[in-house]
Protein backbone atom coordinates (compact mmCIF):
# COMPACT_ATOMS: atom_id res chain seq x y z
CA UNK A 1 0.00 0.00 0.00
CA UNK A 2 1.20 3.70 -0.88
CA UNK A 3 1.98 5.68 2.24
CA UNK A 4 0.73 10.01 2.45
CA UNK A 5 3.85 11.50 2.82
CA UNK A 6 3.70 13.43 5.97
CA UNK A 7 2.10 17.06 5.73
CA UNK A 8 3.90 19.89 5.42
CA UNK A 9 3.52 23.54 4.07
CA UNK A 10 4.57 24.41 0.71
CA UNK A 11 7.95 26.12 0.37
CA UNK A 12 7.62 29.93 -0.59
CA UNK A 13 8.53 29.44 -3.58
CA UNK A 14 5.68 27.46 -4.57
CA UNK A 15 2.62 28.87 -2.58
CA UNK A 16 1.72 31.47 -5.77
CA UNK A 17 1.97 28.65 -8.02
CA UNK A 18 1.79 31.26 -10.11
CA UNK A 19 5.20 30.64 -12.23
CA UNK A 20 5.41 27.27 -11.88
CA UNK A 21 2.14 25.17 -11.00
CA UNK A 22 2.12 22.18 -9.25
CA UNK A 23 0.85 18.76 -11.08
CA UNK A 24 -0.03 15.94 -8.59
CA UNK A 25 -0.40 12.58 -10.51
CA UNK A 26 -3.53 10.23 -9.72
CA UNK A 27 -1.71 6.52 -10.57
CA UNK A 28 -4.46 3.86 -10.95
CA UNK A 29 -2.86 0.89 -12.73
CA UNK A 30 -1.30 -1.95 -11.98
CA UNK A 31 1.63 -1.91 -14.30
CA UNK A 32 1.37 -6.05 -14.38
CA UNK A 33 -2.29 -5.85 -15.55
CA UNK A 34 -2.59 -2.52 -17.61
CA UNK A 35 -0.71 -1.81 -20.71
CA UNK A 36 -2.51 1.42 -21.28
CA UNK A 37 -2.49 3.93 -18.27
CA UNK A 38 -5.50 5.48 -17.31
CA UNK A 39 -2.65 7.74 -14.77
CA UNK A 40 -3.25 11.68 -15.36
CA UNK A 41 -1.94 14.72 -13.84
CA UNK A 42 -3.66 17.71 -11.40
CA UNK A 43 -2.30 20.73 -12.25
CA UNK A 44 -2.91 23.27 -9.71
CA UNK A 45 -1.67 26.97 -10.24
CA UNK A 46 -2.89 30.75 -10.86
CA UNK A 47 -3.79 31.84 -14.57
CA UNK A 48 -3.98 27.92 -16.08
CA UNK A 49 -7.76 28.04 -17.44
CA UNK A 50 -6.90 31.01 -19.83
CA UNK A 51 -3.38 29.28 -20.57
CA UNK A 52 -3.17 27.46 -24.42
CA UNK A 53 -0.31 25.17 -23.06
CA UNK A 54 -2.85 23.99 -19.64
CA UNK A 55 -4.21 21.88 -22.65
CA UNK A 56 -1.31 20.36 -24.82
CA UNK A 57 -0.92 17.03 -25.06
CA UNK A 58 -5.20 15.98 -24.48
CA UNK A 59 -6.17 13.48 -27.04
CA UNK A 60 -6.44 14.73 -30.86
CA UNK A 61 -9.77 15.59 -31.81
CA UNK A 62 -11.76 18.19 -34.46
CA UNK A 63 -13.96 19.31 -31.49
CA UNK A 64 -14.15 20.04 -28.05
CA UNK A 65 -17.28 20.31 -26.02
CA UNK A 66 -17.22 23.42 -23.29
CA UNK A 67 -19.99 22.09 -20.74
CA UNK A 68 -20.32 25.27 -18.58
CA UNK A 69 -23.75 26.93 -16.81
CA UNK A 70 -25.21 30.15 -16.20
CA UNK A 71 -23.16 31.69 -13.33
CA UNK A 72 -19.24 30.90 -14.68
CA UNK A 73 -19.81 30.83 -18.05
CA UNK A 74 -20.38 34.63 -18.71
CA UNK A 75 -16.75 35.13 -16.11
CA UNK A 76 -14.88 32.19 -17.96
CA UNK A 77 -16.03 30.23 -21.28
CA UNK A 78 -14.28 32.82 -23.46
CA UNK A 79 -11.09 32.63 -21.93
CA UNK A 80 -11.47 29.40 -22.21
CA UNK A 81 -12.45 28.96 -26.11
CA UNK A 82 -9.26 30.76 -26.96
CA UNK A 83 -7.05 28.62 -24.68
CA UNK A 84 -8.82 25.69 -26.57
CA UNK A 85 -9.06 26.84 -30.14
CA UNK A 86 -4.77 26.05 -31.14
CA UNK A 87 -5.76 22.52 -30.20
CA UNK A 88 -9.36 22.04 -31.50
CA UNK A 89 -10.65 23.19 -35.13
CA UNK A 90 -14.14 23.30 -33.25
CA UNK A 91 -14.77 24.92 -29.74
CA UNK A 92 -18.29 24.28 -29.07
CA UNK A 93 -20.26 25.98 -25.94
CA UNK A 94 -23.14 24.40 -24.05
CA UNK A 95 -24.57 26.34 -21.17
CA UNK A 96 -26.67 24.46 -18.31
CA UNK A 97 -28.85 26.00 -16.14
CA UNK A 98 -27.20 26.45 -12.63
CA UNK A 99 -27.72 24.49 -9.06
CA UNK A 100 -28.06 20.65 -7.81
CA UNK A 101 -31.42 20.45 -9.60
CA UNK A 102 -29.73 20.65 -12.80
CA UNK A 103 -28.33 16.94 -12.09
CA UNK A 104 -31.13 14.97 -13.70
CA UNK A 105 -31.96 12.73 -16.65
CA UNK A 106 -33.07 15.80 -18.43
CA UNK A 107 -30.03 17.92 -18.27
CA UNK A 108 -27.84 14.68 -19.25
CA UNK A 109 -30.04 14.91 -22.68
CA UNK A 110 -29.54 18.01 -23.57
CA UNK A 111 -25.23 17.19 -23.52
CA UNK A 112 -26.45 14.61 -25.64
CA UNK A 113 -28.54 16.29 -27.73
CA UNK A 114 -26.07 18.56 -28.46
CA UNK A 115 -23.26 16.63 -28.78
CA UNK A 116 -25.11 14.74 -31.72
CA UNK A 117 -26.71 17.75 -33.41
CA UNK A 118 -23.42 19.12 -33.86
CA UNK A 119 -22.27 15.45 -35.28
CA UNK A 120 -19.86 15.03 -32.85
CA UNK A 121 -18.03 11.59 -32.83
CA UNK A 122 -15.87 9.12 -30.56
CA UNK A 123 -12.80 11.63 -30.24
CA UNK A 124 -14.28 14.89 -29.09
CA UNK A 125 -13.43 15.84 -25.74
CA UNK A 126 -15.80 17.52 -23.26
CA UNK A 127 -14.41 20.42 -20.88
CA UNK A 128 -16.34 20.30 -17.54
CA UNK A 129 -16.25 24.20 -16.80
CA UNK A 130 -17.58 24.52 -13.68
CA UNK A 131 -18.96 23.36 -9.88
CA UNK A 132 -19.52 20.14 -9.09
CA UNK A 133 -23.00 19.16 -10.64
CA UNK A 134 -21.08 20.47 -14.23
CA UNK A 135 -18.19 18.11 -13.46
CA UNK A 136 -20.87 15.31 -12.51
CA UNK A 137 -23.05 15.66 -15.50
CA UNK A 138 -20.10 16.08 -18.10
CA UNK A 139 -18.07 13.42 -16.92
CA UNK A 140 -21.22 10.92 -16.72
CA UNK A 141 -22.65 12.40 -20.83
CA UNK A 142 -18.45 11.53 -21.51
CA UNK A 143 -18.52 7.72 -19.71
CA UNK A 144 -22.23 6.99 -21.68
CA UNK A 145 -21.75 9.19 -25.18
CA UNK A 146 -20.42 6.73 -27.87
CA UNK A 147 -19.54 4.44 -25.28
CA UNK A 148 -16.72 6.82 -23.69
CA UNK A 149 -15.12 9.70 -24.60
CA UNK A 150 -12.46 12.00 -23.14
CA UNK A 151 -13.01 14.99 -21.24
CA UNK A 152 -11.31 17.45 -18.80
CA UNK A 153 -12.30 18.61 -15.26
CA UNK A 154 -11.79 22.68 -14.82
CA UNK A 155 -13.37 23.07 -11.59
CA UNK A 156 -14.45 26.22 -11.02
CA UNK A 157 -15.20 26.17 -7.08
CA UNK A 158 -13.45 24.94 -3.93
CA UNK A 159 -15.52 22.07 -3.39
CA UNK A 160 -14.78 20.72 -7.16
CA UNK A 161 -11.18 21.49 -6.56
CA UNK A 162 -10.61 19.50 -3.42
CA UNK A 163 -13.25 16.88 -3.88
CA UNK A 164 -15.29 15.85 -6.85
CA UNK A 165 -13.12 16.85 -9.76
CA UNK A 166 -10.90 14.12 -9.02
CA UNK A 167 -11.48 10.41 -8.73
CA UNK A 168 -13.91 9.60 -11.88
CA UNK A 169 -17.21 9.46 -9.89
CA UNK A 170 -19.75 10.79 -12.23
CA UNK A 171 -23.46 10.59 -11.28
CA UNK A 172 -26.82 12.62 -11.85
CA UNK A 173 -29.52 13.03 -8.59
CA UNK A 174 -32.56 10.40 -8.12
CA UNK A 175 -35.86 11.55 -6.51
CA UNK A 176 -35.12 9.13 -3.74
CA UNK A 177 -31.28 9.42 -3.74
CA UNK A 178 -28.01 11.56 -4.41
CA UNK A 179 -25.54 10.45 -7.20
CA UNK A 180 -27.83 7.16 -7.41
CA UNK A 181 -27.42 6.93 -11.35
CA UNK A 182 -24.04 6.99 -12.17
CA UNK A 183 -20.84 5.70 -13.49
CA UNK A 184 -16.94 5.48 -12.28
CA UNK A 185 -15.09 7.23 -15.59
CA UNK A 186 -11.95 9.07 -14.95
CA UNK A 187 -10.83 12.65 -17.15
CA UNK A 188 -7.88 12.92 -18.91
CA UNK A 189 -6.43 15.70 -16.71
CA UNK A 190 -7.67 17.97 -13.80
CA UNK A 191 -6.90 21.92 -14.03
CA UNK A 192 -7.34 23.45 -10.87
CA UNK A 193 -7.06 27.16 -11.64
CA UNK A 194 -6.92 29.12 -8.22
CA UNK A 195 -7.95 32.15 -9.44
CA UNK A 196 -11.35 31.32 -10.04
CA UNK A 197 -11.43 31.01 -6.38
CA UNK A 198 -11.41 35.02 -6.55
CA UNK A 199 -14.63 35.28 -7.57
CA UNK A 200 -16.93 32.61 -5.24
CA UNK A 201 -19.46 33.99 -3.20
CA UNK A 202 -19.18 33.67 1.02
CA UNK A 203 -21.60 30.69 1.21
CA UNK A 204 -19.91 28.66 -1.86
CA UNK A 205 -16.45 29.03 -0.22
CA UNK A 206 -17.96 27.58 2.94
CA UNK A 207 -19.45 25.00 1.15
CA UNK A 208 -15.99 23.78 -0.25
CA UNK A 209 -14.02 24.29 3.09
CA UNK A 210 -16.64 21.27 4.85
CA UNK A 211 -14.56 18.81 2.16
CA UNK A 212 -11.70 20.41 3.13
CA UNK A 213 -11.61 19.91 6.56
CA UNK A 214 -12.77 16.30 6.05
CA UNK A 215 -9.08 15.46 5.01
CA UNK A 216 -7.91 16.04 8.85
CA UNK A 217 -10.03 13.54 10.79
CA UNK A 218 -9.98 10.50 7.90
CA UNK A 219 -6.29 10.83 7.18
CA UNK A 220 -4.06 13.76 8.50
CA UNK A 221 -4.12 15.47 11.95
CA UNK A 222 -1.47 17.70 11.41
CA UNK A 223 -3.47 19.04 8.18
CA UNK A 224 -6.52 19.24 10.52
CA UNK A 225 -3.81 21.40 12.75
CA UNK A 226 -2.93 23.79 10.23
CA UNK A 227 -6.69 24.37 9.27
CA UNK A 228 -7.52 25.50 12.59
CA UNK A 229 -4.30 27.74 12.65
CA UNK A 230 -5.06 29.17 8.87
CA UNK A 231 -9.26 29.44 8.72
CA UNK A 232 -9.21 32.98 8.82
CA UNK A 233 -6.82 33.26 5.86
CA UNK A 234 -8.82 30.73 3.99
CA UNK A 235 -12.24 33.02 4.80
CA UNK A 236 -10.58 35.72 3.35
CA UNK A 237 -9.57 33.67 0.03
CA UNK A 238 -5.67 34.16 0.81
CA UNK A 239 -4.07 32.84 -2.01
CA UNK A 240 -1.35 31.30 -0.04
CA UNK A 241 -3.85 29.26 2.18
CA UNK A 242 -6.10 28.09 -1.02
CA UNK A 243 -3.15 26.77 -2.79
CA UNK A 244 -1.85 24.72 0.31
CA UNK A 245 -5.51 23.96 0.62
CA UNK A 246 -6.38 22.94 -2.51
CA UNK A 247 -2.73 20.80 -2.62
CA UNK A 248 -3.03 18.61 -0.03
CA UNK A 249 -6.76 17.72 -0.04
CA UNK A 250 -5.87 16.98 -3.51
CA UNK A 251 -2.93 14.85 -2.77
CA UNK A 252 -5.02 12.97 -0.09
CA UNK A 253 -7.91 12.34 -2.46
CA UNK A 254 -5.37 10.79 -4.79
CA UNK A 255 -3.49 8.75 -2.75
CA UNK A 256 -7.25 7.28 -1.55
CA UNK A 257 -8.52 6.85 -4.89
CA UNK A 258 -4.91 5.10 -6.26
CA UNK A 259 -5.68 2.24 -3.75
CA UNK A 260 -9.20 1.83 -4.28
CA UNK A 261 -10.65 3.62 -7.60
CA UNK A 262 -14.55 1.90 -7.47
CA UNK A 263 -14.84 2.28 -3.52
CA UNK A 264 -14.74 -1.47 -2.76
CA UNK A 265 -13.18 -0.35 0.34
CA UNK A 266 -10.88 2.43 1.58
CA UNK A 267 -12.38 4.71 -0.77
CA UNK A 268 -15.55 5.31 1.52
CA UNK A 269 -13.52 7.09 4.04
CA UNK A 270 -13.90 9.96 1.59
CA UNK A 271 -17.70 9.59 2.22
CA UNK A 272 -17.18 11.01 5.85
CA UNK A 273 -19.96 12.72 6.81
CA UNK A 274 -21.95 12.21 3.45
CA UNK A 275 -24.10 9.68 5.14
CA UNK A 276 -25.94 11.92 7.04
CA UNK A 277 -25.71 14.76 4.64
CA UNK A 278 -26.80 12.82 1.95
CA UNK A 279 -29.76 12.42 4.28
CA UNK A 280 -30.49 15.91 4.73
CA UNK A 281 -29.99 16.75 1.35
CA UNK A 282 -33.00 14.51 -0.10
CA UNK A 283 -34.86 15.02 2.86
CA UNK A 284 -35.18 18.65 2.44
CA UNK A 285 -34.69 19.01 -0.87
CA UNK A 286 -31.70 18.98 -3.42
CA UNK A 287 -30.35 22.97 -3.39
CA UNK A 288 -31.79 24.25 -0.68
CA UNK A 289 -28.86 22.89 1.74
CA UNK A 290 -25.54 23.47 -0.26
CA UNK A 291 -23.99 20.09 -0.44
CA UNK A 292 -21.12 21.32 1.23
CA UNK A 293 -23.28 22.69 4.29
CA UNK A 294 -24.83 18.99 4.24
CA UNK A 295 -21.52 17.64 4.53
CA UNK A 296 -20.47 19.82 7.24
CA UNK A 297 -23.09 18.47 9.78
CA UNK A 298 -23.16 15.51 8.89
CA UNK A 299 -19.55 15.51 10.25
CA UNK A 300 -20.76 16.87 13.59
CA UNK A 301 -23.33 14.20 13.27
CA UNK A 302 -20.86 11.07 12.35
CA UNK A 303 -18.19 12.90 15.10
CA UNK A 304 -21.04 11.79 17.62
CA UNK A 305 -22.16 8.49 16.36
CA UNK A 306 -18.20 7.88 16.65
CA UNK A 307 -18.20 9.14 20.00
CA UNK A 308 -20.82 7.09 20.98
CA UNK A 309 -19.38 4.20 19.70
CA UNK A 310 -16.97 4.44 21.76
CA UNK A 311 -14.01 5.45 19.45
CA UNK A 312 -13.37 9.32 20.17
CA UNK A 313 -13.93 11.82 23.22
CA UNK A 314 -16.01 14.39 23.46
CA UNK A 315 -13.13 16.73 23.34
CA UNK A 316 -12.22 15.32 19.41
CA UNK A 317 -16.40 16.07 18.79
CA UNK A 318 -15.83 19.59 20.33
CA UNK A 319 -12.88 20.26 18.28
CA UNK A 320 -14.10 19.43 15.15
CA UNK A 321 -17.62 21.39 16.02
CA UNK A 322 -15.85 24.10 16.55
CA UNK A 323 -13.79 24.40 13.17
CA UNK A 324 -17.11 23.32 11.14
CA UNK A 325 -18.99 26.54 12.96
CA UNK A 326 -15.99 28.91 12.18
CA UNK A 327 -16.06 28.17 9.09
CA UNK A 328 -19.66 29.31 8.05
CA UNK A 329 -20.95 26.07 7.78
CA UNK A 330 -24.43 24.59 9.78
CA UNK A 331 -23.49 22.44 12.93
CA UNK A 332 -26.78 21.81 14.12
CA UNK A 333 -29.17 19.31 12.50
CA UNK A 334 -32.93 20.26 10.65
CA UNK A 335 -35.51 18.51 12.56
CA UNK A 336 -36.50 16.14 9.58
CA UNK A 337 -37.90 13.23 12.57
CA UNK A 338 -35.37 10.46 13.19
CA UNK A 339 -37.01 7.92 10.95
CA UNK A 340 -36.89 10.30 8.09
CA UNK A 341 -33.85 10.01 8.25
CA UNK A 342 -33.17 6.43 8.77
CA UNK A 343 -35.38 5.84 6.01
CA UNK A 344 -32.94 7.97 3.50
CA UNK A 345 -29.43 6.65 5.13
CA UNK A 346 -30.51 3.54 4.09
CA UNK A 347 -30.64 4.53 0.29
CA UNK A 348 -27.24 5.89 0.72
CA UNK A 349 -24.76 3.50 -1.37
CA UNK A 350 -22.60 1.68 1.53
CA UNK A 351 -25.91 0.14 2.66
CA UNK A 352 -25.56 -3.45 2.31
CA UNK A 353 -28.84 -5.53 2.79
CA UNK A 354 -30.63 -2.57 4.42
CA UNK A 355 -27.85 -2.14 6.86
CA UNK A 356 -26.67 1.83 6.79
CA UNK A 357 -23.05 1.85 6.77
CA UNK A 358 -21.36 4.89 7.99
CA UNK A 359 -18.10 6.34 7.95
CA UNK A 360 -16.89 6.74 11.72
CA UNK A 361 -13.50 8.11 12.88
CA UNK A 362 -11.86 5.23 14.55
CA UNK A 363 -9.38 8.05 16.04
CA UNK A 364 -8.23 11.34 15.12
CA UNK A 365 -7.09 10.68 11.58
CA UNK A 366 -7.92 7.13 10.73
CA UNK A 367 -11.67 6.45 9.64
CA UNK A 368 -13.23 3.00 8.77
CA UNK A 369 -16.68 2.38 8.15
CA UNK A 370 -19.12 1.03 10.45
CA UNK A 371 -22.96 -0.15 10.82
CA UNK A 372 -24.82 1.09 14.39
CA UNK A 373 -28.13 -0.24 15.98
CA UNK A 374 -30.82 1.74 15.09
CA UNK A 375 -31.76 3.16 18.47
CA UNK A 376 -28.19 4.49 18.59
CA UNK A 377 -28.50 6.84 15.34
CA UNK A 378 -31.63 7.81 16.62
CA UNK A 379 -29.73 9.16 19.51
CA UNK A 380 -27.00 10.73 17.78
CA UNK A 381 -29.85 12.41 15.56
CA UNK A 382 -31.95 13.52 18.52
CA UNK A 383 -28.48 14.86 19.96
CA UNK A 384 -27.87 16.72 17.12
CA UNK A 385 -30.65 18.37 16.06
CA UNK A 386 -31.08 20.25 19.55
CA UNK A 387 -27.52 21.38 20.12
CA UNK A 388 -27.47 24.90 21.01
Amino acid sequence: MNTLSAFSPLPPSQTSLAREPLTLQVSLDDPEQSATSRDYPIVIGSGLLSQPSSFQELPKAHTALIVTNTVVGPLYVRALQEALTPHYARVLVLTLEDGEGAKAWATLNVVFDTLLEHGCDRQTVLFALGGGVVGDITGFAAACFMRGVPFVQIPTTLLAQVDSSVGGKTAINHPLGKNMVGAFYQPRRVICDLDVLGTLPGRELSAGLAEVIKYGPIADMAFFAWLEHSLDALMDKDPVALAQAVARSCEIKAWVVGQDEREGGMRAILNFGHTFGHAIESALGFGVWLHGEAVGCGMVMAAELSHRLGHVDRAFCDRLQALIARAGLPVKAPDLGAEVYLEHMRLDKKSQAGEIRFVVIRQPGVAQVSSAPDALVRQVIEHCVHLP
